[in-house]
């Protein structure tokens, strides 16, 4: 079968790379339209935001289209940062801003406290209105200080508790393995490779 396009939401290359890899051949990602705007994300969860920037995406570019939405949930925050997790320390915040604001929040904070959780939606928002998500969660803890150059966001200080003590910035493809954004576009293409095999399976003949 031919691959699945979907037109991607959104414009961070680094998102990209990573949903592509993911994804893997069995999907061709298309660029996010060029006349596509900002998409203002005022949705009260996860799956408000995704669903928001699949339905421009897919109003704009005319086919179906995929977005995620990503939340960093840190129990001595009280879930905080969350769902304003992209913008925790203020709209134009940079990964190092909110980084910076994260480790400032947990100051003194006991190392067995400082438990977290990743988790993402995607979601892929047809034309006909029809929608397919998936979600994806890793738990982890939150270290003291910034480490590795690799991946982006919090990666630099969230240590997954299923890897080896590194930080997701330390590292590779092993990440994708792990991460809650892996988890999500896996699942995701599972439901999405079921429905094209279902669309085209031989239908019966009646007699």
């Amino acid at each position: 079968m031919a691959p699945i396009r979907l037109v991607a939401a959104t414009a961070n290359p680094h998102k990209l790379e990573e949903i592509a890899r993911v994804l893997g051949d069995s999907f061709e990602l298309l660029p996010r339209p060029a006349d596509l705007g900002d998409v203002v994300e005022d949705g009260e969860t996860l799956l408000d935001n995704a669903r928001l920037k699949a339905v421009a995406a897919c109003t704009t570019g005319g086919a179906a289209a995929v977005a995620d939405d990503t939340g960093l949930e840190v129990d001595a925050l009280g879930g905080a940062p969350g769902v304003h997790s992209a913008r925790f320390a203020g709209v134009n915040a940079t990964y190092a801003d909110n980084v910076d604001r994260l480790l400032t929040a947990l100051v003194g904070i006991d190392p067995g406290r400082r438990t977290a959780r990743f988790r993402t939606v995607a979601l892929v928002h047809h034309p006909d209105g029809s929608e397919v998500y998936a979600t994806g969660t890793v738990e982890g803890r939150i270290a003291e200080h910034a480490r590795g150059g690799g991946g982006f966001g919090y990666d630099p200080v969230f240590i997954p508790i299923e890897g080896d003590g590194r930080t997701f910035a330390e590292m590779d493809d092993e990440k994708h393995a792990l991460s809650h954004r892996g988890r999500a576009f896996r699942s995701l293409a599972r439901k999405l490779a079921g429905q094209q095999q279902r669309r085209h399976q031989p239908q019966g003949i009646e007699t």
